[in-house]
């Protein structure tokens, strides 16, 4: 891929980062972008090579959700297409998200702002830059929240601070979103990358199949009862018990060494 594209990718130990590549409108999304972003993490979810996925954005914004420009632009064409986008294209890319049986890092490298944002809180790590801030702007433009942020802020931070966020359009600097759990580390801008690639490689190195039930499973009791979470917990432990990764962690313990897992 070119530094022209719209999302730019690059491979290593395991690791997929995926860029939002558009630093001049502050990776804003365009239905370019989104299309390419869902195919992206699809082909990484079903990739075998593909252990982590690292998702930031290029220059000093991490994305300041949608394309304001082509949205107004398409409205006055009379175009409906923005109309649909967030059933087309921001709830299968958060659900897309979600359901990768693959850990996503959000590495947050400025300004994340509505549908980016959201991008970040539906990851399941969040690391940010000391530059890095969080928006939730929907009703500055008579808009309510989309791609997921009433399901994942709340949880995140609870609904009292969520609500707040959302009512008052409040910005959060890095510093206050680790203290209220909404990241999980703050880093300086110039060690960000360098921070998410060794989180996310040590995971691609890890028991990824476990990974991907415990990502399930969280999901699971976020959605159910206790007792639909306790009988997913005793599906998923059932069928992690008879991997590769579990044998060889058992065998490691017994030889007092490191284990070495493969993913299977």
């Amino acid at each position: 891929m070119t530094n022209d594209d719209v999302l730019r990718q690059s491979d290593a130990d395991g690791v997929r980062t995926l860029i939002l590549n558009r630093p001049n409108a502050y990776n804003s999304l365009t239905v370019e972008l989104k299309e390419r972003l869902l195919a992206a993490l699809r082909d990484a979810g079903d990739n075998p090579d593909v252990k982590a996925i690292v998702l930031t954005g290029a220059g000093k914004a991490f994305c300041a959700g949608q394309d304001l420009k082509e949205h107004v632009g398409l409205l006055q064409a009379g175009d409906e297409a923005p109309l649909r986008t967030v059933a087309e294209h921001y709830n299968p890319i958060v659900l897309a998200i979600a359901e990768l049986p693959k850990p996503v890092i959000a590495a947050v490298n400025g300004p994340a702002a509505g549908a980016g944002a959201a991008l970040a809180y539906a990851s399941d790590l969040r690391i940010a830059a000391t530059s890095a801030n969080f928006l939730m702007a929907f009703a500055n433009v008579g808009l309510g929240p989309d791609t997921g942020a009433s399901w994942t802020l709340q949880r995140l931070i609870g609904y009292g601070r969520a609500a707040e966020l959302m009512l008052l359009a409040r910005p959060v600097e890095a510093e206050e979103a680790l203290r209220i759990g909404l990241v999980g580390e703050v880093v300086a801008d110039e060690d960000l990358a360098g921070r998410a690639q060794a989180v996310a490689a040590k995971l691609a190195a890890g028991p990824t199949v476990a990974y991907a039930k415990i990502k399930s499973t969280l999901r699971a009791a976020a959605e159910g009862t206790l007792a639909e979470a306790l009988a997913v917990e005793d599906e998923a432990q059932g069928a992690l018990g008879a991997t590769a990764d579990h044998a060889e962690a058992v065998e490691a313990f017994v030889a007092k060494r490191k284990p070495r897992f493969t993913g299977s």
